[in-house]
């Protein structure tokens, strides 16, 4: 975790910001939660389920992967947790051997073993479960038991991003029962070997408290409550009035904290992009000079500085810096709004009377979608909005229902983000770009939103993606972004800095880390909670 200093904001905008956090320049006393905290998250409590997701990217604190990462600055790098030692590859990369830890039991008493890990994979396979990780484990042939406290993973392929694969949360057994792994009952009574464990669940808050058997030491923090608080506003106000001791809030919110006695403003560096998807369906968004005249359009820098207050870094494809080797510095898209204007001319979109471009009788003008209660993302959607009909593209801002948004994707343009799994290059990109994602009913609706077809991207991705030699893999993830870059299919803006505030505790022990696309109470300065301590 770092603090980071923040640009001069607009006068409105601070007025705004101040408004949801005026009160007491000191926070109210919190003398009563000495030995746990009190979160506020925007997202859903429930779905504890490993098989639909929860803890995908290691950061559950009720269940334990194979593997663990360790925290730091840049890319995090991965160690045991449920697996006794890092696991053994065979000489062709094709079989995984993993030596289960011996004595760790469930928070239901049973002891772990290996047959618990083979099941745990195997529910994801079963097509009954309906898992939306099925896809992405798709490099996978078998998991089964090789002997005692042994389990072998067999792939089709030799994949270097395995131990990626290896921080899925591991539950029992027999509490993995057949059917719809959205119908189990681990998503609001789980059981896992985790450092804490729910005890209570209602649709406004979640109680956890400590793991006092956990394998590797009962944490300090003894118990975890997780309030739901949807709206950004409401978050920063129960902030204020000394209800909660943190919370995850847009940029532009959090810096309003930055002065303000009590209280700690932090970010952690992520490859969470937000981006604009081109939908192959509509006639302006499916045309290439459209693409390309788009992104050359938009003013990435101002996204940044005001919209996520210096809290960010901008984005033409969906590889950060941070990847090194990885990534390629030259595809990038300058901003040149003369250049996307004449693209357009060239193409034969001309302005009309008012403005807006047209092009054999159609309009050039289309709906971009955002969730409603994410207002970084409405900020987002507006000023490309802006950036767009300064070139005479016309960009209707509309709130859509997470529930509606995916079925409307296929024409209207959405303001999405990505970055699920950020810790190698290829679960990073291959499923925002590969066309396989294009097909109907292969992976979520928000893979490939756009639908995007590149033969020269899809031949880099898979050729990164079946080999082990890592000059070979950044190799093949630079011609990834040059082809990319050339043919763009999204108009990609910013990678997030996550920002979060928390108030002043006698906890130490945070450290930072790499996120991915989620983000929230289970992120971070409290992602490693099992591992704060009094000082």
């Amino acid at each position: 975790m770092r603090t980071r200093s923040r640009p001069r904001l607009a006068a409105t905008v601070l007025a705004t910001v101040a408004a949801a956090t005026a009160c007491a320049t000191a926070p109210a006393s919190t003398s009563d939660r000495t030995d746990g905290l009190v979160l506020a998250d925007g997202y859903d409590l429930g779905g504890y389920n490993p098989i639909t997701g929860h803890g995908e990217a290691g950061e559950s604190k009720i269940y334990d992967g194979l593997l663990r990462l360790s925290g730091g600055d840049g890319m995090p790098t991965f160690e045991p947790a449920l697996a006794a030692e890092m696991p053994t590859v065979s000489a062709d990369g094709l079989h995984w051997a993993v030596k289960i830890r011996e004595g760790v039991r469930f928070t239901d008493g049973t002891t772990l073993d290996a047959d618990d890990v083979a099941a745990t994979y195997g529910a994801i396979f079963d097509p009954a479960s309906a898992s939306p990780l099925a896809t992405s484990l798709n490099m996978i042939a078998s998991v089964g038991v090789a002997g005692p406290n042994l389990v072998r993973f067999d792939l089709k392929y030799p994949y270097a991003a395995m131990p990626t694969k290896l921080l899925l949360g591991i539950a029992p057994v027999e509490r993995l029962t057949a059917g719809p792994a959205s119908e189990s009952t681990l998503n609001t009574n789980p059981v896992g070997t985790g450092p804490y464990k729910l005890v209570s669940l209602r649709p406004d808050q979640a109680e956890f408290e400590a793991n006092e058997d956990y394998w590797d030491g009962a944490p300090q923090v003894k118990s975890l409550t997780v309030a739901h608080v949807p709206d950004d506003n409401a978050r920063a106000q129960r902030l204020t009035a000394g209800e909660v001791d943190g919370a995850n809030l847009p940029p532009r919110l959090a810096a309003a904290f930055s002065a303000r006695a009590g209280f700690e403003v932090s970010s952690n560096t992520s490859a969470d992009w937000r981006g604009v998807t081109l939908p192959a369906d509509n006639p302006i968004t499916a045309d290439p000079a459209m693409r390309a005249a788009l992104n050359r359009a938009v003013d990435r820098s101002s996204m940044v500085d005001h919209v996520l207050a210096g809290y960010g870094r901008p984005a033409s494809t969906p590889l950060p810096q941070v990847y090194g080797a990885a990534y390629e510095p030259n595809a990038t898209f300058a901003l040149d709004r003369a250049g996307a204007e004449q693209i357009l001319d060239d193409a034969g979109w001309r302005r009309s009377a008012d403005g807006v471009r047209e092009k054999a009788g159609v309009r050039a003008e289309f709906t971009i979608m955002y969730f409603p209660e994410d207002t970084l993302r409405r900020d987002l959607a507006q000023a490309f909005a802006t950036d767009a009909d300064r070139i005479g593209v016309l960009v209707n801002v509309q709130p859509f229902d997470r529930a509606a948004l995916p079925d409307r994707l296929s024409t209207n343009a959405g303001l999405l983000g990505g970055g699920d799994l950020p810790f190698d290059p290829d679960p990073q990109v291959y499923s925002t770009l590969h066309s396989s994602f294009a097909q109907d009913g292969v992976g979520s609706p928000y893979d490939n939103a756009s639908d995007y077809v590149n033969p020269v991207v899809d031949a880099a991705l898979d050729a990164a993606r079946h080999t082990t030699d890592p000059d070979e893999r950044a190799a093949q993830y630079r011609n990834v972004q040059s082809a990319y870059v050339a043919d763009p299919g999204y108009v990609m803006l910013v990678f997030l800095d996550h920002t979060y505030v928390s108030r002043d505790t006698e906890f130490t022990g945070s450290t930072p880390i790499l996120e991915p696309h989620s983000h929230g109470a289970g992120w971070g300065p409290w992602w490693n909670l099992r591992e704060w301590r009094r000082p």
